[in-house]
């Protein structure tokens, strides 16, 4: 299920051009407020935090950054974050899952999750998913330090003596 949610966050971050509801909003390096009284659908941010005064009938993705709920508002879908924090106040809802990878849910007594909630604290889980990322630099590494220690000539020090002093 938390790798269900969280594909579906990079899906919807990596497709933040192609948001199609007006109430629907996207956003990459800058935060993302639902003013009070106002009422989004679904919410995708990247790099930026997410702030709720108001209320969101659908889902909200973020990838590096937080979701803040302020009292008395609710957040009607799920809820999916990548290396930050869930806060919600006293009296809000989040009507369906919660999944949380390196990161933590700071929920006050009064709120309540209606779904799955998963979380999975600790900085160390953003590597899980650049693990793959990782062990391909390395291969290209170790190639190219190959490559580059057969091309090179050792220096030929006169009458076949090596570094004096030794």
């Amino acid at each position: 299920m938390t790798k269900l949610l969280l594909a579906a966050a990079l899906l919807l971050v990596a497709s933040t051009p192609f948001a199609r509801a007006d109430q629907d909003r996207a956003s990459f390096g800058g935060d993302i407020t639902v003013a009070e009284g106002e009422t989004a659908g679904d919410l995708a941010c990247a790099f930026c935090s997410v702030h709720i005064h108001g209320d969101v009938k659908g889902d909200v993705a973020v990838l590096f950054g937080s979701v803040t709920v302020d009292p008395t508002h609710n957040i009607s879908g799920d809820v999916a974050i990548l290396g930050g924090d869930l806060n919600l106040a006293p009296e809000t809802e989040v009507g369906g899952d919660v999944a949380i990878m390196a990161g933590n849910a700071n929920l006050a007594p009064e709120a309540t999750i209606r779904g799955d909630r998963t979380v999975m604290p600790g900085k160390g889980w953003l590597l899980v998913p650049f693990a793959p990322l990782l062990i391909l630099a390395g291969i290209i590494w170790l190639i190219v330090y190959m490559v580059r220690r057969n091309r090179y000539r050792f220096p030929a020090y006169p009458n076949g003596r090596g570094i004096q002093g030794r």
